[in-house]
């Protein structure tokens, strides 16, 4: 079966489920209330899937949509302050063929990258069970295995490195000694053919309006991770573990 196939069967298997009743609950509540300035909206309101370049080389990690991002637009980071750094800053290392995205419709076009989330239900307070991410994360290890192409994971956040470092040990055996820790910058390989692990803090409006994250920090990580691609192309690094 091709990559394409394997992608839409699985993004139908993820607008589906419903696996977690108290996060469907949630998303349709939304749905229903509506935030004031989107209220000529029709909102998604069903669980998002991966986007983005099945050919990727970068699969990008956040935590789940947002209640009135993603949850509306029916996108992955499509909607809200974090999509706008996200988006801006793979068009500036491009890996995307626009700098702005505000519908599943807009034209955007990943190229080399695939974003994805551990939970794909907006969760209240941005707060997912451990029972919710442990339903979701098959998901992330099915594309970890559809993704052939990945060699760098960019985790966003905390949680998102942990439900991460979850899929990575299902889908890969790895027996880990320890752990990847999530301090902002950082980057882990794990050995064999694992992609190699980015950790940024997560661009939420809470991190980058109070300049807990800069933009500065934020698009340094992107360019280390063009550079690292552009050498791996050329050479094969060095495991370490």
């Amino acid at each position: 079966m091709s990559r394409n196939k394997e992608l839409a069967l699985l993004r139908g298997e993820v607008i589906n489920c419903q696996r977690c009743p108290r996060l469907r609950n949630y998303c349709e509540q939304v749905a229903v209330g509506k935030k004031k300035a989107y209220s000529d909206w029709d909102y998604w309101a069903k669980p998002l899937s991966g986007f983005g370049d099945p050919n990727a080389e970068l699969l990008i990690v956040g935590l789940a949509p947002a209640a009135n991002g993603g949850t509306r637009t029916g996108r992955l980071f499509c909607g809200d302050s974090s999509g706008e750094w996200l988006i801006r800053a793979l068009y500036e290392t491009g890996f995307a063929n626009q700098a702005i995205s505000t519908n599943r419709n807009d034209g955007l076009e990943l190229r080399g990258a695939y974003l994805s989330a551990v939970v794909r239900c907006a969760p209240p307070e941005n707060k997912p069970t451990h029972e919710e991410i442990s339903n979701c994360l098959p998901y992330l290890a099915r594309e970890l295995r559809i993704l052939k192409n990945v060699k760098i994971i960019l985790v966003l956040g905390a949680v998102a490195l942990q439900g991460t470092v979850q899929a990575l040990k299902s889908e890969f055996n790895l027996n880990f000694e320890a752990k990847p820790r999530f301090v902002h910058g950082s980057s882990y390989y794990l050995g064999g053919n694992v992609p190699k692990l980015f950790v940024s803090y997560h661009p939420s409006r809470r991190n980058t309006q109070t300049k807990f994250m800069t933009w500065p920090m934020w698009i340094r990580t992107f360019r280390q991770i063009r550079k690292y691609l552009r050498k791996s192309s050329e050479t094969k690094p060095p495991i370490l573990v």
